[in-house]
């Protein structure tokens, strides 16, 4: 069973994300932007940056809700708790190969190979294994668990460690951003965690997509409000100063690694946006064109990288020379290529569904 309102929303930070890639490969801001302390000179670099804040929480908590509901689908068909855990630790497991192998070689254009980045893919993946454990906690056990290791991470960021020394790649593993690392295992399991909380209300407790809509966004925009009030207090944890209200530095909130108000935030952001989709398909299918992304994500995170950074990077064509106008353009063009090859691939996963390979794509 396909949930629509998922599939468009995953197809929405998709091409959001890929929007987020172009600016880095066609954007000359990228010359001397630090991702870890950024800087923006005009309203139009700032939203093209900031807008990507909502993809990496959003396909965390979207892998984390249909986590759930794979399992679930799969006790319900017989299988027990071991089997039904082993093809989602199998398809943890493969991303963390993809990630290794296929998604930090395609940074390049498929120029290097390079084993020593542990990125968000394998975050994923690994956030997919641990959710193996307590898949079968009941929902507010799940709450109690999202809420420790959201307080928590300010607290684990206190930990001194030598950069230069063997720690530095558990920490930056466990809880810390760096080279090794800028998504910390731990933090964006959080969110993992609050997608299969918030599958428990989708897929099995309310009932109707009005239902979904409204308590979503209701659920949203109070997460939104308690982000809003932690910031006005300097952050709790969070590098960047607060600023005045609503201002460039009131909504950059650190990202890498991600503070209580990130994940408040965005995790507020994600789950109002969910239901802002489920909303618009009650009464429209404008968006129907982002579900063909959101049917096969991966796939289309797998294939975007390498595109760009091919023309852009190898055939040298605007790598970092342009900037809001020209990664806009490049995003066009690149959604343009992208959409027929995600339906494409689509119909193949459909087909041979129960080839391994193509399945765990």
């Amino acid at each position: 069973m396909r949930f629509t309102f998922i599939d468009r929303f995953r197809g929405l930070i998709g091409v959001m994300m890929a929007l987020g890639h172009s600016n880095y490969y066609f954007n000359a801001a990228w010359l001397s932007l630090d991702p870890l302390d950024p800087f923006f000179d005009n309203t139009g670099q700032f939203w093209l940056r900031y807008m990507g804040y909502l993809c990496a929480p959003g396909f965390l908590a979207m892998n984390g809700a249909m986590v759930y509901w794979a399992y679930k689908r799969r006790i319900s068909h017989g299988l027990s708790h071991a089997q039904a855990s082993w093809e989602l630790i199998q398809r943890g497991l493969f991303l963390i190969v993809m990630q290794l192998v296929w998604v930090n070689a395609s940074w390049s254009g498929l120029a290097r190979l390079r084993l020593d980045h542990f990125g968000i893919i394998a975050t994923i993946g690994t956030s997919m294994i641990l959710l193996t454990l307590i898949v079968r906690w009941q929902w507010w056990q799940r709450s109690i668990l999202a809420a420790a290791l959201f307080v928590g991470q300010p607290f684990l960021l206190k930990i001194n460690y030598d950069i230069d020394g063997p720690w530095h790649y558990l920490n930056q593993f466990l809880f810390d951003a760096g080279d090794f690392n800028k998504y910390p295992v731990l933090p964006w399991f959080a969110l993992a965690v609050v997608g299969s909380i918030m599958a428990h209300f989708w897929f099995e407790r309310w009932q109707t997509d009005s239902e979904r809509a409204n308590k979503s966004m209701l659920i949203g925009l109070g997460l939104t409000a308690l982000a809003l009030i932690v910031r006005l207090g300097n952050g709790f944890g969070n590098l960047f100063e607060t600023g005045d209200f609503m201002s460039w530095s009131f909504m950059l909130v650190q990202k890498y690694p991600p503070t209580l108000v990130h994940q408040l935030w965005l995790s507020g952001a994600v789950i109002f946006f969910v239901g802002l989709m489920c909303r618009i398909g009650i009464h429209s299918n404008i968006f129907a064109f982002l579900g063909i992304v959101g049917k096969v994500p991966l796939f289309f995170y797998a294939v975007h990288i390498p595109l760009l950074a091919i023309f852009a990077k190898r055939m040298g064509y605007f790598y970092h020379e342009g900037a809001v106008k020209e990664s806009l353009i490049g995003w066009v063009i690149l959604v343009a290529i992208m959409l027929p090859l995600a339906y494409g691939f689509a119909k193949v996963k459909k087909k041979y569904r129960k080839n391994w390979f193509i399945r765990m794509i």
